[in-house]
This record gives C-alpha cells, structure tokens and sequence, in this order.
C-alpha cells in the first residue's frame, strides 16, 4: 500500500469523525460508558482476588510439641521434629515458637493476669507450618500428626475447606461476571458504530461502484473505530486513575498494619488503563470491521 494512500486512509477517517458529528459523540459515549464498568468493576475484582490470596497464603498449621522432662532429649525430639517437616515435599515454612512466647501471645491478647502462669507454664512449644499451596494444607497437617513427638495438630478443619470453597467460588463468579460485561460492551458499542455505518451506506456503495475495493473502503472505517475507542477510553482511564488513587491515600492510613491490605497503585492504575485502552481499540476495529463488511457487497 503506497504512502498516499495510507495518508488519505488516515485523513478520512480524521473527516468521518468531524463529518459525523453526533453518531461520533453517540459512538464515544457508548465506549466511555461501558469501558468505565470495565475499569471500575476489573479494579474491585483484581483488589478482591488479592484479599483472597493473602487469606489463603495467611493459613497455616499449628504443630503442639509434646511435652517431655528431660531438656536434652526434649531438644533432641523437636530437631528431628522440625528435620521431618521440613523435608516433606509441600512445606513452605517452619517457624518455632517455645512456649514462653506462646504464653507472651496470650497475655498480650488477654491481659495480665495470664501472667501468673509464667512460673509453671502450662503450655506447648509450637511450630507454624506454612504449605506451599495453601490448598495442600490439609494433607500437610495430616502428614505432620503422623510424627512422633508430636501433641496436637490444628489447622482449622472445615473452616479451611469451606474458606477455600468460597475463594473459588469468588473468583468464578467475578471471572464469569467480567466476561459477561466485556461481551456486553462489545455488544452495545459494535451496534452503535452499526448504525453510525449504516447511516453512510449510500458513500460505501457509491466508492463500490466507481471501483474501490474491498479493502479500500474499510480501512477509514476501521481506522475510524480505532479513534473511538481510543477517544472513548480516555475519560475511564482519567477517572478510573484519579478515584483509585485518592481511594488508595484515603485507605492507606487505616490499614496500616491490618492483615487484608488493598494493591498499590503502581502497576495497579498502568495494568488497567491498559486494558481499558487495549479493549477500547479491540472493540472499536472488531464493530467497524464487523458492520461494513456486509455493505461492501454491491
């Protein structure tokens, strides 16, 4: 394709904008609209999918060392304990704990009084293991009361399960309901850049007629479906940077130190802004390719 061409390409598709004026505004209204859904509903649901992984990496197995008199064997016992799990296969962490820091825990928690135990601790030193898929916690912690020296146990069974269950469903259900709205959009704009192209059915069959071809004549219009939706993305991703940002800075401060924490803006804001831009272009090429094509038979 010659450079005139491609240059006259471009500078009609620049005049069908202008030429066109309110199907031009009902055709950027329509990708601004549904492509700020996009941003805003894509935002919740990457911040929702990061509050999962956390509670899920924030999972993990209470191992209760049994108690034994004599130190040196009791020392004995939790080295080889620890050797043991920390050679099965699906284990991420061990983190000891003796029993006088399980006790400090407890008196933090629930005040002094517990302090009157530190002479005669009752308790158990205790080892916190973390699987490397939380999902194999289970078979972990099964793995792990198998061993010798071990008292009990704990990684909340059936509340970990049914917390697992619900994450997926989560998931399925923002995946499924993000597909539904991108399918939506496409849908609502590529019928508006249909009516935009219908309303010049007459130019398309008259370039026909004095010989264009196909492509000849749905290059503008492509080219002019990019403009759209490039135009139609830039206010979403404005407000969808600004709003996120000062939600981010409003939120900061009272998380601090919380355990769910929300993403931060950078490279939050530049992932989606690049996918509002990216499904803006896709979506505009695709409608305006899709509704001439079947005016270019004459």
């Amino acid at each position: 394709m010659k450079g005139r061409t491609i240059r006259r390409h471009f500078r009609e598709s620049f005049k069908s904008l202008g030429r066109n004026g309110w199907m031009t505004f009902a055709s950027i209204s329509a990708v601004t609209v549904t492509l700020l859904l996009v941003g805003v509903f894509s935002i919740i649901m990457m911040n929702l999918n990061k509050v999962a992984t956390d509670l899920e990496n924030d999972v993990e197995i209470r191992v209760y060392i049994d108690i034994i008199a004599d130190t040196e064997e009791a020392k004995l016992a939790e080295d080889q304990l620890i050797d043991e799990i920390h050679n099965l296969p699906d284990v991420a962490e061990v983190v000891y704990s003796s029993k006088e820091q399980e006790l400090d825990k407890l008196i933090k928690d629930f005040g002094d009084e517990l302090s009157l135990y530190e002479q005669n601790n009752p308790l158990h030193n205790v080892l916190y293991v973390k699987a490397v898929n939380p999902h194999e916690t289970a078979n972990v912690a099964k793995a792990i009361d198998k061993f010798d020296n071990t008292y009990e146990v704990k990684y909340g069974e059936g509340k970990v399960e049914k917390l697992f269950n619900a994450i997926k469903m989560g998931r399925n259900v923002g995946l499924v309901l993000i597909l539904g709205l991108l399918f939506t959009a496409m849908f609502l704009i590529s019928n508006t850049i249909r009516i935009t192209i219908v309303a010049r059915r007459d130019e398309i069959e008259i370039m026909k007629l004095v010989g264009a071809t196909n492509s000849f004549v749905r290059i503008p219009f492509v080219l002019e479906g990019m403009w759209l939706g490039i135009l139609g993305s830039l206010i979403p991703m404005i407000v969808v940077s600004i709003g996120y940002y000062n939600i981010y800075q409003l939120l900061l401060p009272r998380l601090k130190g919380q355990m769910l924490q929300i993403l931060p803006t950078t490279p939050l804001l530049y992932q989606v802004n690049i996918l509002i831009i990216g499904i803006g272009i896709l979506i505009g090429v695709w409608g305006s390719f899709m509704s001439v094509r079947k005016f270019l038979r004459v």
